[in-house]
């Protein structure tokens, strides 16, 4: 079978790429062609787009790169038109993939849709959308299920790959620490994250120089991105070039890359902006607080369309405050470090950290990407 798979973050292109290795197990002559990222081509795609490309957020960016989203949309269709799939597989980025599932759908290719969207935080009138253009959907939260069963679609909920991911993790490598916290730094993926919420993380990194922290730099930027960052930030003095690990320290401050998940397994807390990484940070076990801030118009535009009570997977899940939510105007280097601080009050700790294990206890075990793989392999042998 031919598969045509679309995924336009760094997240979909993990969850894609441990897809991909479970269907080649079910269907050895299974081939694939994408628009992913490094790890979908690892795992066997040729990749005709990198989602580095892909990724634009927020109402007011959206705009701005409307020209270039159009082409991509025309680049998608053509690409898919050449290749013909036996089915197509959408995974998250609904945004980009709602559109294309209702062009495939319309010229008959068989649409799956794996990560279902967001549309029980905001346009609930989606659902409608998405049973006329969806054959099968995929869900991987635990009340994703009930709700679209409340809008008259079923949706197959398979559990969170992010638990066959860490079940295969093993820790190898150790950073030096500063002084006795290690805090790990993460601001997001896309350059419009970044470029809001990195100046003040490394505001809060200069004003506490006896500890250390390290910075997760995102697969899908180059590292002089982040390091003109640290440049521009004066209150951080240059040290000699270390490296070790594949890293440059700047005084208290550590870059690294392609290995986020060793730093979890090491850091005392963290600074985390709102996305997977967040569930990530909760599933080591490691404390956090969660940061988000956009451009004001998008903020005020996305206030009064969305109606979940939280923006972090973490809350999201168990349906209240486990983690900190610094939101806009809330996000400021004084309201960083001062829960910061909180997250070393041994009991706020504690509680924390009890939370996380009913969290594990919530998303259930390991084995979404098999069980995914199975329908869809099924699904697209007895339609064929």
């Amino acid at each position: 079978m031919k598969y045509y798979i679309i995924a336009g973050e760094a997240s979909g292109d993990l969850h894609g790429s441990n897809l991909i290795a479970a269907i080649q197990r079910k269907d050895a002559q299974a081939q694939f062609r994408a628009w992913g990222g490094d790890l979908m081509q690892k795992a066997g795609a040729h990749i005709n787009k990198h989602y580095r490309e892909l990724a634009f957020m927020g109402f007011i960016e959206v705009a701005r790169n409307i020209r270039t989203i159009s082409n991509n949309f025309k680049l998608c269709k053509q690409d898919i038109h050449a290749y013909k799939p036996d089915a197509i597989i959408f995974i998250d980025y609904p945004g980009f993939n709602l559109r294309m599932a209702k062009w495939a759908k319309a010229k008959g290719f068989k649409t799956l849709y794996y990560i279902s969207p967001q549309v029980w935080a905001w346009n609930t009138g989606r659902v409608e959308k998405i049973k006329r253009c969806v054959d099968k959907m995929y869900s991987i939260l635990p009340f994703e299920k009930d709700f679209f069963q409340s809008k008259g679609y079923e949706v197959e909920y398979v559990g969170h790959p992010l638990l066959d991911h860490l079940k295969k993790y093993r820790s190898s490598k150790k950073f030096r620490r500063q002084g006795n916290k290690l805090i790990a730094l993460l601001p997001g993926s896309r350059k419009q994250e970044i470029d809001t919420v990195l100046p003040v993380f490394l505001k809060v990194c200069a004003n506490h120089p006896n500890e250390q922290f390290i910075l997760a730099m995102a697969p899908s930027q180059k590292r002089s991105y982040y390091e003109s960052f640290v440049g521009a930030c004066q209150q951080i003095s240059f040290g000699e070039k270390n490296n070790t690990f594949k890293a440059q320290t700047y005084n208290n401050l550590l870059l690294i890359e392609d290995q986020t998940y060793e730093l979890f397994d090491q850091a005392d807390a963290a600074l985390v902006t709102s996305g997977t990484a967040t569930l990530e940070t909760a599933l080591f076990k490691v404390p956090q607080v969660v940061v988000y801030k956009t451009s004001n118009i998008s903020y005020q535009i996305a206030k009064r369309l969305i109606k979940v009570k939280y923006i972090s997977l973490v809350n999201l899940i168990m349906d209240r405050p486990i983690v900190k939510e610094l939101i806009q105007h809330e996000f400021t280097v004084e309201a960083c470090e001062r829960e910061l601080d909180f997250l070393f009050d041994e009991k706020r700790r504690s509680k924390m950290l009890k939370a996380y294990d009913e969290l594990q206890e919530v998303l259930g075990g390991s084995g979404a990407s098999d069980r995914v793989a199975d329908s869809m392999v099924n699904y697209t042998n007895q339609k064929a």
